[in-house]
């Protein structure tokens, strides 16, 4: 994949008007004349993403029109793409450029592309995968969260053991039911033993319900379905606030962190148009569209929106977590004993 590496070089400042003509545009340090130019005579990306519509086709609409390049969007939950990719793989089929979810480092290495993306030297080092083989584009920071309706702030718990307390919240509290990245960050803070028993402890006191999917898990909060989340998506939770929800997060030890993430088919039928769409996800111009909706930018220089929820993230011990596949069903089998999940 040596053709990936190395193809970018001085800025470019030219980009495409919506109507298609080439004019003078706002420098864009993503976006380079020669990449560019390779990236137009491929003329479209494959881009398979567990982001919903409502985000990712605006987000993608900006990259058309800055550089003319097709983006065919399939969206799917982060399952569903896992399983097309690895049939794909199976049958020798390539239909997919470039993936964007939670779950791409879970995916064997030799299906993704060594890259470099100079966008990539702007993010945090714990988003840069050691082998080069994916980015992350957001930050998926864990956390607590509950409605401001029913919960109030100075009734929060300090800690979790501090959940032992809220009787009256006996069934009000949820989880979602993958969050095995978190239960491994409360083993990473206590030890397996005492982790394992302020889990079961937790479960068996405060009858907690396990809930399916993330974005249902925050709507649930912020409708008043349940009054705490023991643990959700923070960028979600931020979302649901963004849009006048009675809701919002705060952090305790451990935070657990992993990361939306960017990765590019080893065999992608358009190699450099991948790379140019892997380049901007990675920029200020995306990470800041992105934070508009609240998801967190990898970015340090790129604010995220509310403007201090990294500060009351980090204030917290953050556990930054990318599991393989085999791990990752090993932690969501013991989750599921735990939460007595049938």
């Amino acid at each position: 994949m040596g053709f990936i590496r190395g193809l970018f070089q001085t800025l470019a400042v030219v980009a495409l008007t919506s109507g298609g003509a080439r004019a003078q545009a706002p420098a864009r340090p993503w976006m380079t004349r020669e990449i560019l130019d390779a990236a137009k005579a491929e003329g479209q990306v494959t881009v398979y993403s567990s982001t919903n519509e409502q985000e990712g086709l605006p987000l993608w609409k900006i990259f058309e029109d800055a550089t003319g390049i097709k983006i065919n969007y399939v969206r799917a939950a982060d399952a569903a793409l896992m399983g097309k990719i690895a049939l794909e793989a199976r049958s020798g089929q390539q239909s997919w450029d470039l993936i964007n979810t939670p779950t791409a480092n879970q995916l064997p290495s030799a299906v993704m592309a060594q890259f470099d993306p100079p966008e990539a030297r702007n993010i945090m080092e714990s988003a840069r995968a050691p082998d080069r083989r994916w980015y992350g584009v957001y930050a998926n920071y864990n956390s607590p969260a509950y409605n401001t309706n029913l919960v109030k702030k100075e009734d929060l718990p300090k800690t979790y053991e501090g959940f032992l307390e809220k009787k009256e919240w006996v069934g009000r509290v949820a989880i979602e039911g993958t969050d095995n990245e978190w239960m491994n960050a409360i083993f990473a803070q206590y030890g397996a033993d005492k982790g394992r028993k302020l889990i079961e402890d937790l479960v068996s006191t405060l009858k907690i319900v396990v809930l399916d999917g993330h974005l249902a898990a925050a709507r649930q909060i912020a409708s008043g379905e349940y009054a705490v989340a023991l643990n959700n998506y923070t960028m979600l939770t931020n979302n649901m606030k963004l849009s006048g929800a009675p809701t919002d997060f705060w952090a305790m030890d451990p935070v657990a962190l992993f990361f939306g993430q960017v990765a590019i088919n080893a065999k992608a039928p358009h190699p450099k148009a991948s790379l140019l769409a892997a380049n901007f996800m990675l920029s200020a111009e995306a990470q800041a569209f992105a934070a508009k909706t609240g998801r967190i930018p990898t970015r340090p220089d790129t604010p995220a929106n509310p403007p201090d929820v990294v500060a009351r993230l980090t204030a917290a011990k953050v556990i930054p977590y990318s599991l393989s596949g085999d791990q990752i069903k090993a932690s969501q089998r013991l989750f599921d004993e735990l939460f007595k999940k049938r």
